[in-house]
Formats: structure tokens, C-alpha cells, sequence
């Protein structure tokens, strides 16, 4: 066996090594890629912090990564929706295609999904902390010469955030708060802005994320644990907010929501919870007519996001706050892990 490509794998809490690793087969309709550029996501972070994430154990070493940018360096049999040479972006979460959600457009709903940088497969998906990977063809973005390799590994965030604001319904003209100032929350901030809403505002416990949060452009920047957290509210929007995305996972935060999100509002939960139930108050829900709905990763709108960021409708690039090289994914890591200094780390590879 011949290890013909780098890569940073996990052997279990905070055990990131540099190890040369066997290239992955090309096989019919898939694509092989060369890593340009990889972002770490909170997954990867309790990964590397834990050694699993949620319910999620690996059961060997495997190789983090699902945000990227990539260059095309072959194709398998039966490809031709993809050229090679060209540079894309990756929807790391790959649907069976045939299943009733797949067949409806909800792939990301559907029940077969692989997923890149992933223990929720036995065994682990290997990700993009590598030289190379292999996608199904129809999982590949092209990106234009406007969106540059870091800018192309913000689509994948940046189409979390997106389809979490299109799960909310038209938010033009609509009063919106944001829990949780990280990466995906100012994303969605920022998405929410695009589509017309006003005032955005941003709440979170950290008060070095408000400051960003108002950097970013947000009207309004809240603590949740002030005393006069609604009196804010209130001063704000009058009868509470249209749309609440609760993007921090916290409990605490999810149950405020439907103290913070007005009559016939709506409430989006982006964040994810562990494996805990959680009460949620069913008499204000069913009083007030508040909509509560989920939103799981992307849908169909890596596209649209590309378009958006193309066009600079949207800007992503002050959402890299570092890049590091693959031989410091370890540091990189543990830079990624202090929330409140960065936002999106990013690994760099092949250029």
C-alpha cells in the first residue's frame, strides 16, 4: 500500500497527526479533488476537543474537514457535469437521490446522507484535511474567479445560514434577532439583512461577540443576561420580534425565545442541542400562533449563495479571522476552540 497524500487525521481528543495517507479511489460518477483551502467547523471542534460529537463516535482515525475549496484533477466514468481544472465548492452532505425527501428537493432531510469529515457513518467519512477527496459529481459548485479559495470554503457556512433565512418565509420589512453571535449567527444576521430585514439585531452572553456582531453591521447588539433585556426589546420593536433564529444551542437561550419573538412571530433553531429533550413552553406556542420550525443544513442553495457572494451582495471575507497550513491543523484547532477571539479559521493546502 502506498500512502501517497498528506493528511491531518484524528486519532481522539486533541490527537491531531500529520500522517501520509492512502490517495481515495476514483470510482464511477465521482470526482476527484484537490484541496485548495478547508474551514473548521464547530463538528470538527467538538471532534477534536471530545473525540466524538453528539451522539457521533468514531470507532478508528478518520480525517475532519467539510468546508473547501478544490481544484477538479479527475473525474470517474460517467462525468461530465464536472471539468477538470476547474475550482469548486463543495454541499459535503451527500443524499441517496432517490429516497421520497430527495425526490421532493429536501436531500438535506434525507435519511442516507454521507457526509463528509463525519463519524455518523460506521466507519468514519474521511473529509477535506487532506491533499485529495473523492464527492459525487453533483456535489461539486463551480466557483467563478470573483470568489477566491477562502471565500469558496465560507459557502458552506455561509448556505447554513441561508437556508436557515428561507426557512423563516419573507423577512422583508421584519424585525429579526439572532442568539448567538458565532460564525453561523452573524451569518444569518447578514443573510437576514440581504433579504430586507430591519432592525437586525444580534444577542449573545460574550461581549466581545456583540462588539462584532455591531461591527458587522447589526442595529443592535443584546445581553441576555441583562435585567433590562426586555425593557431593550421593547424600546427596539414594540411588540417583540417578528423572527427569532436561535443559533447558539444553548437551552437557556432556546426557552427565551418565545419570551422575545412577538404574537403569530416565527422562531427558526439553527443551533444544535445534543440529544436532550428540552422543554419548550406549548402553551405560549399554541396561545400566541408561534411558528417553530427546524433548519438542518442547506436544501438546495450552494448556488444561490455563490451568486450572492459573486455579486457582493454579501461579504464573507471578514469572517476569516486566520489561516494556517495543513503541518499547524493542530494549532489551528485550538485557535478555532477560543470563541471569543475568532470566527473562521481556515486551513490552507495546495494553492
Amino acid at each position: 500500500m502506498t500512502l501517497n497524500m498528506r493528511a491531518a487525521v484524528l486519532h481522539g481528543a486533541r490527537d491531531i497527526r500529520i500522517e501520509g495517507h492512502l490517495r481515495p479511489k476514483l470510482d464511477a460518477g465521482m470526482v476527484l479533488l484537490r484541496i485548495r483551502r478547508v474551514g473548521i467547523c464547530g463538528s470538527d471542534l467538538h471532534y477534536f476537543e471530545h473525540g466524538y460529537c453528539a451522539a457521533f463516535v468514531p470507532d478508528r482515525p478518520f480525517i475532519l474537514g467539510h468546508e473547501l475549496t478544490a481544484e477538479v484533477v479527475a473525474v470517474g466514468e460517467g462525468v461530465d457535469s464536472v471539468q477538470v481544472g476547474k475550482r469548486v465548492t463543495v454541499n459535503p452532505a451527500r443524499s441517496c437521490g432517490f429516497c421520497e425527501y430527495c425526490k421532493a428537493g429536501r436531500p438535506n432531510l434525507c435519511g442516507h446522507i454521507i457526509m463528509l469529515g463525519s463519524a455518523s457513518t460506521t466507519p468514519p467519512t474521511d473529509g477535506a484535511f487532506a491533499d485529495f477527496v473523492t464527492v459525487r459529481s453533483d456535489q461539486c459548485h463551480e466557483l467563478p474567479a470573483e470568489v477566491d479559495d477562502g471565500l469558496g470554503a465560507m459557502i458552506e457556512p455561509f448556505a447554513v445560514a441561508l437556508h436557515a433565512v428561507k426557512r423563516a418565509g419573507d423577512v422583508s420589512g421584519k424585525r429579526v434577532l439572532v442568539i448567538g453571535a458565532g460564525t453561523i449567527g452573524l451569518l444569518v444576521a447578514s443573510a437576514a439583512r440581504t433579504f430586507g430585514g430591519t432592525p437586525v439585531a444580534v444577542s449573545d452572553i460574550v461581549a466581545s461577540r456583540r462588539a462584532k456582531a455591531l461591527e458587522f453591521g447589526a442595529e443592535a447588539a443584546l445581553d441576555p443576561t441583562a435585567s433590562d433585556l426586555h425593557e431593550s426589546v421593547r424600546e427596539l420593536t414594540g411588540t417583540g420580534f417578528d423572527v427569532v433564529f436561535e443559533a447558539s444551542g444553548s437551552p437557556a437561550a432556546l426557552r427565551g425565545t418565545f419570551d422575545l419573538v412577538r404574537r403569530g412571530g416565527t422562531i427558526v433553531q439553527i443551533g444544535t442541542l445534543g440529544t436532550a429533550d428540552i422543554p419548550i413552553p406549548v402553551n405560549q406556542v399554541m396561545i400566541n400562533e408561534i411558528s417553530f420550525v427546524g433548519s438542518m443544513r442547506y436544501g438546495n442553495v450552494f448556488d444561490e449563495a455563490i451568486r450572492l457572494v459573486t455579486s457582493k451582495r454579501v461579504n464573507l471575507q471578514p469572517f476569516i479571522s486566520s489561516v494556517f497550513p495543513l503541518e499547524e491543523s493542530a494549532e489551528a484547532l485550538r485557535l478555532a476552540g477560543d470563541k471569543s477571539q475568532t470566527l473562521k479559521i481556515q486551513v490552507q493546502l495546495n494553492s
